[in-house]
């Protein structure tokens, strides 16, 4: 039998926290890149104790996952680790990181406004880490035939709210990569969807300016009467990852319960 992993970027909290868990109790080998600082790091031990709990491994690293270096060394630790174990593979890998900046393009303090460190850091850590982590696992053939990859986008890719322009802009880079990485991967048979969850309430989702609003604006929209879950994203990767096709490929799917549809 093949043994399965999948590689999890941003596993620790969030979307990332739930499919690790969903995969893990489906028999599936967890590496988790995450970056948390001391104060998060029992909840972060906490999950890395109930992903065991489900009999498979757990691979943690702590790290920033835009980092070069960093990625070249799990990478080469994993490829390394599939020696021992030649059936292995990497199944599904998932970017769902979060890390940017939330400032105005345009302010009357010009100090305040969105500079270029800032602009090119959300880019990289939100949009551009998705290609270099892809390019790795195809490269070093750790993902094979019915591999599933996602990235994590949202209505922000073509909406606009206070302070989200920088993650606006990665949100829709991710959009257009995950299109040009299906039409790269289908030869190898390998599949890449964007997954574009309705307003969640996240640790990411509680530090954008006027979260509330939002909350109260989505549950308003949403045909369920609720906002989305973490769950519901894992629920529905749980489901997808097992079909070997990639006919389901380059898409954006709405795992929203409607929530996008309706306009007030």
């Amino acid at each position: 039998m093949k043994k399965n992993y999948a590689l999890i970027l941003g596993a620790s909290s969030g979307f990332g926290k739930a499919v690790s868990l969903a995969l893990a109790k489906d028999g599936v080998n967890i590496i988790g890149v995450h970056l948390d600082r001391s104060s998060t790091m029992p909840d972060v031990e906490k999950l890395i104790e109930d992903i065991q709990a489900c009999g498979v491994e757990a691979r943690f690293y702590n790290v920033n996952a835009a980092d070069a270096g960093k990625r070249k060394m799990i990478i080469e630790e994993t490829i390394e680790h599939f020696k021992n174990s030649p059936d292995s593979e990497i199944k599904v890998m998932m970017h769902s990181l979060a890390f940017g900046t939330l400032k105005p393009f345009i302010a009357d303090d010009p100090l305040q406004e969105i500079n270029q460190k800032n602009m090119e850091m959300t880019l990289d850590v939100m949009a551009n880490s998705f290609i270099y982590w892809t390019q790795d696992i195809v490269r070093n053939k750790l993902m094979k035939t019915g591999g599933k990859i996602y990235c994590m986008t949202s209505s922000g890719a073509r909406k606009q709210i206070e302070s989200y322009g920088a993650i606006s802009a990665a949100k829709a880079c991710l959009e257009s990569y995950s299109r040009q990485l299906s039409m790269e991967l289908a030869t190898k048979g390998i599949a890449v969807n964007a997954l574009m969850a309705g307003v969640t309430y996240t640790p990411a989702l509680r530090k954008i300016p006027g979260t509330e609003k939002i909350i109260d604006n989505a549950l308003q929209r949403n045909h369920h009467g609720r906002l989305t879950q973490t769950s519901d994203v894992a629920d529905f990767i749980l489901d997808n990852y097992k079909n070997n096709s990639s006919w389901f490929t380059g898409n954006v799917v709405n795992l929203d319960g409607g929530e996008s549809v309706v306009e007030l």
